[in-house]
């Protein structure tokens, strides 16, 4: 029974990747397996519950009703995570959970209509994370080098800081989605089974990978010239696909025990990085000319910076936070994908208007053949309290656009504040966000809002 008690004990973990702004939560929950900590179990839970307003696009309709505008709450992120070492070298993860709940949408299988599986109800568990690791050449202060390798379903998927970034730790609400450019069409959720090989050289860190990318179907629009040609995922029997990313970290050495990327440090650290990476799929995408279907290969790319500063005086507790990314996406021509975060909308029947290209609700254009520039920056305010534990940060990003199929270019802007309670472990966050309208090729035609306030906790 001691012994039993005694591995139940959950008793803080000093890893630093996990403590972003809180004086008394260290790093989370840890279960000991032997005296001195070096064998362990570690969990990882959060929640972001999410109340939103949005602007419907035109031509939207919700269970059946005609819509411009609409009020709910809805579940992002309800996630688990395990980790566990019992040799430095040896380590396994795992991650389950479920993303974006919501009252119409979002449930198990095959729900809809009314009953114990309505619309948005019970949805189901699945992974996100599952895979094995060993360390080749285990880090050391008087060493350079280091080499861990791993086999699963991953998120070591290369091309940006932000494509492997942590939830747990965003600077603004939520990441802009294109950064996860496969996004449950090729990949689980942005993850993909393969083997990967991480590490550090000095103030140098890699990331590769080569992956099974996950089948797609998709049946091109056959048109009658080439430059009406719409690329859309079809990998038929999938070619490996081959992810990278390195970076140089000025200032502070960032961990890489788990593949998680830190958004916001809050002065915790001291980091200037600078990063390059790519994504390469054979034959990914097809489309079709004259009943003739040709095969495309994905070829993305991106440079990036990350930059997290102390300011002023140790004492203030004052901190800045930027980020900027821009991404090259050759997905075939024309390729492009509208996507909307927990979208409650469905298409109006009885609309006689002119509609959003995107679709009803919340889509926009997202992801597509073409170039991306986003950059996001945060000020947390200095305090003079010695130990404080409300803090506010206010933030604002902006991104650029431009598809090769919308043939006209888009901006758009998220502003709000994070108001932490205690570091990143609990906050509430409130944003407003912009998207473009499309009513037609070429056709900009506005924008429309959304208001959203996250209650997140993590421990």
């Amino acid at each position: 029974m001691k012994y039993l008690l005694s591995v139940l004990c959950l008793v803080l973990f000093s890893q630093q990747l996990f403590a972003q702004g809180s004086s008394e939560y260290g790093s989370g929950l840890k279960l000991d397996l032997n005296e001195d900590g070096s064998k362990y179990v570690r969990f990882i839970l959060w929640n972001q519950i999410w109340a939103r307003s949005t602007q419907q696009n035109p031509g939207s309709s919700i269970n059946g009703e005609s819509a411009e505008s609409s009020f709910d709450f809805g579940n992002r992120r309800l996630r688990f995570l395990a980790y566990a070492q019992i040799s430095p070298r040896y380590m396994v993860v795992t991650h389950v959970g479920i993303n974006n709940q919501t009252f119409a949408n979002g449930g198990a299988a095959g729900s809809q209509g009314t009953g114990g599986y309505g619309a948005g109800k019970k949805p189901g568990l699945f992974f996100h994370d599952a895979w094995n690791e060993y360390a080749i050449v285990l880090p050391q202060k008087d060493r350079k080098f280091s080499l861990s390798v791993g086999g699963g379903l991953h998120y070591y998927m290369g091309l940006s800081r932000m494509t492997m970034t942590s939830t747990l730790n965003f600077l603004a609400a939520d990441a802009p989605i294109f950064n996860w450019p496969l996004i449950d069409n090729s990949d689980q959720f942005a993850r993909q089974m393969g083997v990967f090989a991480k590490g550090k050289y000095g103030k140098l860190e890699y990331r590769f990978s080569l992956n099974k990318p996950f089948a797609t179907n998709l049946t091109p629009t056959d048109v009658a010239q080439q430059d009406l040609a719409i690329a859309v995922d079809h990998n038929g029997n999938t070619k490996l696909s081959k992810a990278g990313y390195v970076e140089y970290q000025f200032f502070d050495t960032e961990s890489n025990l788990l593949p998680y990327k830190v958004g916001s440090y809050l002065g915790t650290k001291k980091v200037f990085n600078i990063g390059a990476g790519f994504y390469n799929a054979p034959d990914a995408t097809r489309s079709s000319v004259a009943g003739n279907v040709s095969k495309h290969d994905m070829r993305l790319y991106s440079v990036d910076a990350f930059l997290d500063l102390p300011i002023g005086s140790p004492e203030l507790k004052g901190a800045f936070t930027a980020y900027s990314a821009f991404y090259n996406y050759n997905m075939g021509p024309n390729y492009l994908r509208n996507i909307g975060i927990m979208n409650i909308a469905t298409n109006d029947e009885n609309f006689t208007g002119s509609r959003a290209l995107a679709g009803p609700g919340n889509a926009q254009p997202t992801i597509g053949t073409g170039n991306i520039w986003y950059t996001q920056a945060g000020y947390l305010i200095p305090t003079a309290k010695e130990n404080p534990k409300v803090r506010l940060q206010p933030f604002g990003a902006y991104t650029y656009k431009d598809f090769e199929q919308l043939q006209a270019p888009s901006s758009q802007f998220d502003i709000g504040a994070n108001l932490f309670l205690d570091g990143h472990h609990a906050k509430i966050t409130g944003q407003y966000s912009t998207r473009p309208i499309y009513r037609g090729i070429g056709d900009r035609n506005g924008s429309k809002g959304e208001f959203l306030l996250q209650l997140h906790i993590y421990l």
